[in-house]
């Protein structure tokens, strides 16, 4: 696998003015709910979810990372054991706990975690016939507003997604203020986004109408394959200024840290990876800012 970023991106890892970023930090808001969503699996969805968290944390924010896959892929890469899951987003689902309860403290400074189980993945079956089970994430997400003393500010809630656009995804995005959208670089990328953009539309007109697309990240990109320069144009030509100016390039170091509990920048913070999700975080606060003022 290739280790090489694009070649048109910056080396620079973050550029952030000091007096903006003071500014930008001592800001008390509720929390921006990101849905990282893409149906199909192995396009990079959780990697960028714990380590745009990371970026993220590492830059000055307090990160959120909700793990509502059931496979708990989120859980394991950031090294937090099933044993010390004592709640999770199932029981929070469900009504057996808050989500401030759910939550625990991972090895990253300023990135916290509300874990998976397993048990997530008969939460359909449990609350199906609920008239509110397309809303009980917002729910339980709607105490996090509280800045009561003790109590975590968090500015950024991301939430993982399955990869599928099951009763988890439809939570996710009714809970969401805007959804990012990992994409590989191979040939379906289109086919499969536009599927999601369906959904989105759906949600949008049922559930929560100011849900938006935040943005697409490119992912696995191989600058020695042809393809992915083809879908990156694809994308961009359809999608617009909707597609974030930071790809993610195919990276064994990125791959490498899941197995230990960490992530990329923890793991190797020097690798192409590393930089292009530091890259990612400070494009995605610049749009926050432009929201912000817009």
């Amino acid at each position: 696998m290739s280790d090489a970023s694009p070649s048109d991106q910056s080396s620079s890892v973050v550029a952030f003015p000091a007096p903006d970023r003071e500014a930008y930090l001592r800001r008390e808001k509720p929390p921006r709910v990101l849905a990282v969503a893409n149906q199909k699996g192995g396009v990079g969805k959780t990697t960028t979810a714990i380590n745009l968290g990371t970026a993220l944390a590492a830059i000055g924010d307090e990160v959120l990372i909700i793990d509502l896959d059931p496979q708990g892929n989120a859980s394991t890469g950031l090294g937090i054991d099933r044993r010390d899951r004592r709640y999770s987003t199932y029981d929070v689902l469900v009504g057996e706990a808050t989500l401030r309860q759910a939550i625990v403290s991972t090895a990253v400074p300023r990135l916290h975690l509300a874990p998976s189980m397993l048990d997530l993945a008969g939460l359909e079956l449990e609350i199906g016939q609920a008239r509110d089970r397309a809303l009980r994430l917002r729910r339980a997400l709607a105490p996090l507003d509280d800045s009561a003393a003790g109590h975590v500010n968090f500015r950024y809630v991301l939430v993982d997604c399955p990869p599928s656009l099951n009763l988890l995804t439809v939570n996710a995005m009714a809970a969401a203020h805007a959804v990012l959208v990992p994409l590989q670089c191979e040939f379906f990328a289109l086919e499969g986004l536009s599927q999601l953009l369906k959904t989105v539309d759906t949600v949008r007109e049922q559930l929560n109408p100011d849900l938006t697309i935040h943005g697409i990240v490119l992912t696995m990109y191989d600058s020695r394959n042809n393809l992915s320069g083809q879908v990156v144009a694809d994308v961009r030509e359809f999608m617009g200024r909707k597609v974030y100016d930071t790809i993610i390039p195919r990276n064994v170091r990125v791959s490498e840290a899941p197995s230990y509990g960490k992530p990329v920048l923890v793991y190797d913070l020097k690798c192409s990876g590393s930089e292009a999700y530091l890259r990612l975080a400070t494009e995605i606060i610049q749009r926050e800012k432009e929201l912000c003022v817009g």
